[in-house]
Parts: C-alpha cells; sequence; structure tokens
C-alpha cells in the first residue's frame, strides 16, 4: 500500500479491493428490463451506475483503531470499532449487503468490495458480539 501524508499509517491496515459484480449486474440487468418496463429499467441502471462510481472511487481499510472510509485521499468517515456492536454480511452465496450496528446508529452498504477480505478484516478486527 502507497502512503501519503493523507493515506492511513498503520502498518496493520487492510485495504479492500473493489469488486464490480453488483454494479454490473445492476446496470446489465437494466438491459432486458428495459422490454418490460422502462423506467424501472431506467432506475436500476442509473442506480447500477451510481453504485460503479462508489466502487471506482471509495476505498475501505480496517486500520488498528477504526474503518476508515476514503475517497482519494480524502478521509470522508471513520467508524472506531469500539463503537460497533455487531456487524453481518447478508447472502453467504452472493454477499450483497453489509450490515454494522454502531452505539448510536446502524448502517446498510451494499458490497462493492472484495467480500472475502471484508469477512476476513472483520473478523480478524472486529470479532462478533450481538446486541
Amino acid at each position: 500500500m502507497t502512503q501519503s501524508p493523507s493515506a492511513p499509517v498503520s502498518t496493520e491496515s487492510i485495504q479492500l479491493m473493489p469488486s464490480y459484480t453488483i454494479p454490473l449486474a445492476l446496470a446489465l440487468s437494466a438491459i432486458p428490463l428495459l422490454l418490460v418496463q422502462p423506467w424501472v429499467s431506467v432506475v436500476v441502471g442509473l442506480f447500477g451506475l451510481f453504485l460503479l462510481f462508489q466502487a471506482v472511487t471509495l476505498r475501505l481499510y480496517f486500520t488498528e483503531s477504526a474503518l476508515d472510509i476514503y475517497r482519494g485521499e480524502t478521509l470522508i468517515r471513520r467508524f472506531p470499532y469500539s463503537e460497533w456492536q455487531h456487524w453481518e454480511i447478508f447472502w453467504s452465496p452472493i454477499p450483497i449487503l453489509f450490515y454494522f450496528k454502531e452505539v448510536k446508529s446502524i448502517h446498510f452498504l451494499p458490497i462493492l468490495f472484495d467480500p472475502k477480505t471484508l469477512r476476513a478484516a472483520l473478523e480478524t478486527k472486529i470479532p462478533r458480539v450481538r446486541a
């Protein structure tokens, strides 16, 4: 991992590589849907393109103390592990949704990153605790 002044400094950081499976599946499913429901097709296609843009531009780092989300070189959000109560990856055959609960909020994120690395990082950094 290349270090820069605003990038994570921990040698223990795990960077998640992007996965384009969900965005491309949505964008491609909009094509046949166009014949049946044009408006639904446009919405699904635009959502797929939005997720594709997010997968290309966002980077997730599991550092020693927090999950950091970067857009380019800019840190846009930090989720300290000390505030996590529970996490889950939904639908094991094809992971599509990542959920985690903090003390004050819950978060649902589409799987835009390598799901195997995501699960391994979660199991390493935040052992499961049901709340």
